[in-house]
């Protein structure tokens, strides 16, 4: 029964990725066809048809849409699982990726980066590097505050939690006084905290890849232990289980992916919270279906979001955090209300 629920979800949700990534690849403002888009990429098949696309009109295809499709799906991807992974951990379903202030973190390093870095040439951009270590400072620091609050007796998660938030407005407040020293860069900011995919090319693919999936195959192999951890810290000591230990590891791999994920999309909020709600509805809540399951539909969720920001006021594009807040934003309002009344 249990192999057959998630074979189940695994489908489903390859599914549902493989058609969202479709249809956000072949629609767009650029004048192509979806005919003319989808011939060109059986073209690349032994006996495909024959491509249509003039060669710019291919070059836009494979340099610029593809990349963002590939790359929205792997921040989805991130933020799902990780978002999935942090309420597992932490026994809490309001949890989310940005729990540990990875968010202001990553927010702080951006700025910094904007601020004082970006009139001078560099061979990597220094924007996601930044923010990419932004997001781990912080995660860094709430750990030691809470390890620090635990030596004196305290062992429930809550502790690392309220580190947590400390630090966020620790970084938070740092951020604003960057801020106002840079007041000429605040569209600039505020434009990279509101969220968006913008790339160039495989660029920003290849750079957080190796990271998410460091990161997966961790939360992967911690499924089980999860499933242990749900029951209590207590009864999770009684069957052999160290609670703090994996809570340690899980959070420090989910941790990494959300920083990643971050680093190349700004702040977008909402994916790692409710995605990981609609999956445990439709498919339970053990970590080996919900964990896989959560990553591919955080994923599509995303390359749908993704195409509305590209398509719904074009030529202009809407901060791809108002979509996914328009669609995740009530949902959850909904989940919490029926929650409640429950």
């Amino acid at each position: 029964m249990r192999t057959h629920r998630s074979l189940v979800s695994l489908s489903i949700g390859f599914l549902t990725l493989a058609v969202a990534m479709t249809l956000s690849a072949i629609v767009g403002v650029s004048g192509l066809s979806a005919g003319d888009a989808i011939r060109e990429v059986f073209s690349h098949f032994p006996g495909g048809p024959a491509s249509r696309l003039a060669e710019l009109d291919a070059s836009l295809l494979w340099r610029i849409r593809f990349p963002r499709v590939v790359l929205s799906a792997l921040v989805g991807s991130a933020l799902g699982l990780c978002g999935c992974a942090y309420q597992g951990a932490f026994r809490n379903p309001l949890v989310d990726p940005y729990l540990l202030g990875s968010a202001a973190g990553a927010g702080l390093g951006a700025t910094l980066a904007i601020v004082y870095l970006k009139d001078r040439s560099w061979v990597i951009n220094p924007l996601p590097v930044l923010a990419f270590a932004g997001a781990l400072t912080a995660v860094a620091m709430s750990y030691l505050v809470g390890r620090a609050a635990n030596r004196q007796g305290r062992r429930d998660s809550s502790v690392l939690v309220l580190s947590g938030v400390a630090v966020a407005s620790f970084f938070t407040a740092l951020q604003t006084f960057v801020q106002q020293r840079g007041s000429d860069n605040l569209r600039q900011v505020y434009s990279w905290i509101l969220g968006g995919l913008v790339t160039s090319g495989w660029t920003e693919v290849v750079l957080i890849a190796p990271y998410l999936v460091v990161s997966a195959l961790v939360i992967f192999s911690s499924a089980r232990l999860l499933d242990v951890l749900s029951v209590g810290d207590d009864e999770a000591r009684t069957l052999g289980v160290r609670p703090e230990r994996i809570r340690f590891v899980v959070v420090l791999a989910a941790s990494l992916g959300t920083a990643a994920a971050v680093a190349v999309s700004g702040l977008i909020g909402f994916v790692g919270l409710v995605v990981p709600h609609v999956v445990r509805m439709l498919f339970g809540t053990r970590h080996h279906v919900s964990l896989p399951a959560s990553a591919l539909f955080g994923g599509a969720f995303l390359v749908i979001a993704d195409l509305g920001a590209r398509t719904l006021s074009a030529p202009a594009e809407l901060p791809l955090g108002v979509i996914t807040a328009f669609i995740g934003a009530p949902f959850f309002a909904g989940l919490l209300i029926r929650g409640v009344r429950s």
